[in-house]
C-alpha cells in the first residue's frame, strides 16, 4: 500500500483473518488429497492404468473406466460449449432487455442449482427413451452437457460483458457487420473467461455419478465400447461401486483409493491444460 494511508488495526485484523481462512482451506485440501493418494499409491502401476478389471474388480486395472471418462468429458464439452457460448452471445449482444430476457437469466441461474439426479432422470426421458439412444455414451454425454450448460452460459455471458464497448464500435466503424465484430474482436477477447466456464463445468461433470447411472454407465465391461451407442465404464461410478456396493469392500478399498487418485489426477490434468491455454491466450492478447 505504498503511497497511500497505512492500514488501520481493523484492516490488519481483516487481512490476517482472511489469510488464516485461506491457509486452513489449503491445508484441508492438501490433507484430503494426501489421504486419498496415500491409501492407493501402492496399487498404482502401469498395468493398473492399462488393463481391464478382473476377479470382481480385485485384480487387473481400470483402463475401460479411464477411457470411458475421457470420451464422456469430450462429449460433454462438445455438446455444452457451442450451445452455451451461442446463448451467451444472444443474451449479451442481441437480446433487448425486458421481462423475457430476465426470465431466461433467472431460469439459467435456477438450473445451476438443480440436483444432478434430476438431470439424470431427464436424460432417461429425453435421450435414452425419447430419442432412442438407449443406455449409451451418447446419452450420458448429452445429459452431462445439459448439466454443465448453465455454468458455461453464465461464465461466457460475464466474459462477454467485460469486453469494452470500443472493441465493437471500432470494428463497426471499419465497416464490419455486427456478427463480424463479435467473431473477430469480442469473442477472442472474451475467450479466457469462456474457458473458465468450460473448466468449471467439466470439473463438476467429471465427478458426477447420478446422471450417468441412469443413462448408460455399467459396473463391469472388459472391452472398449465399439460406438457411442454402447454402454461404458466410468471412474466416478467405478469408485462408487468399489466404495459402497462391492461384496468385499475391505479387500477392494486400496483399489478404490487408487481409482480416486486417478480421477483426481485426470481432473487436475484437464484443468491444468485448460489453464495453460487460457494463460497463453491472455498473454497473446497483451502483446
Amino acid at each position: 500500500m505504498s503511497g497511500g494511508a497505512a492500514p488501520t488495526t481493523r484492516e490488519r485484523f481483516g487481512f490476517a483473518a482472511l489469510g488464516v481462512c485461506a491457509g486452513l482451506l489449503v491445508l484441508l485440501v492438501v490433507a484430503l488429497v494426501g489421504y486419498v493418494v496415500s491409501g492407493g499409491w501402492h496399487v498404482l502401476s502401469w498395468q493398473f492404468l492399462t488393463q481391464p478389471p478382473t476377479n470382481g474388480m480385485r485384480d487387473g486395472g481400470i483402463w475401460p473406466a479411464i477411457f470411458g471418462t475421457i470420451v464422456l468429458m469430450a462429449l460433454t464439452s462438445l455438446s455444452a460449449t457451442p450451445l452455451g457460448v451461442a446463448c451467451a452471445i444472444y443474451l449479451v449482444e442481441y437480446a433487448r432487455e425486458g421481462w423475457f430476457v430476465r426470465l431466461i437469466r433467472l431460469s439459467i441461474r435456477n438450473l445451476s442449482g438443480v440436483p444432478s439426479v434430476v438431470y439424470g432422470l431427464f436424460g432417461v426421458g429425453l435421450f435414452v427413451n425419447g430419442l432412442g439412444f438407449g443406455p449409451s455414451l451418447l446419452a450420458s454425454g448429452l445429459t452431462l452437457g445439459l448439466l454443465t450448460l448453465p455454468w458455461t452460459i453464465t461464465a461466457s455471458e460475464e466474459a462477454l460483458r467485460r469486453v469494452p464497448r470500443s472493441y465493437r464500435d471500432g470494428a463497426l466503424a471499419l465497416g464490419a457487420t455486427p456478427w463480424e465484430a463479435i467473431w473477430t474482436n469480442v469473442l477472442p477477447a472474451a475467450l479466457p473467461g469462456v474457458l473458465t466456464g468450460i473448466i468449471l463445468g467439466l470439473a463438476r461433470a467429471a465427478g458426477e455419478t447420478a446422471p450417468i447411472l441412469f443413462t448408460g454407465v455399467t459396473f463391469s465391461r472388459p472391452d472398449m465400447p465399439a460406438s457411442l451407442l454402447d454402454t461404458y465404464m466410468a471412474l466416478p461410478y467405478h469408485l462408487y461401486i468399489l466404495s459402497t456396493q462391492h461384496q468385499d469392500i475391505v479387500a477392494v478399498r486400496p483399489v478404490a483409493f487408487a481409482t480416486a487418485t486417478v480421477l483426481l489426477g485426470l481432473v487436475l490434468l484437464v484443468n491444468g491444460s485448460a489453464a495453460i491455454v487460457r494463460a497463453r491466450v491472455r498473454a497473446r492478447q497483451l502483446e
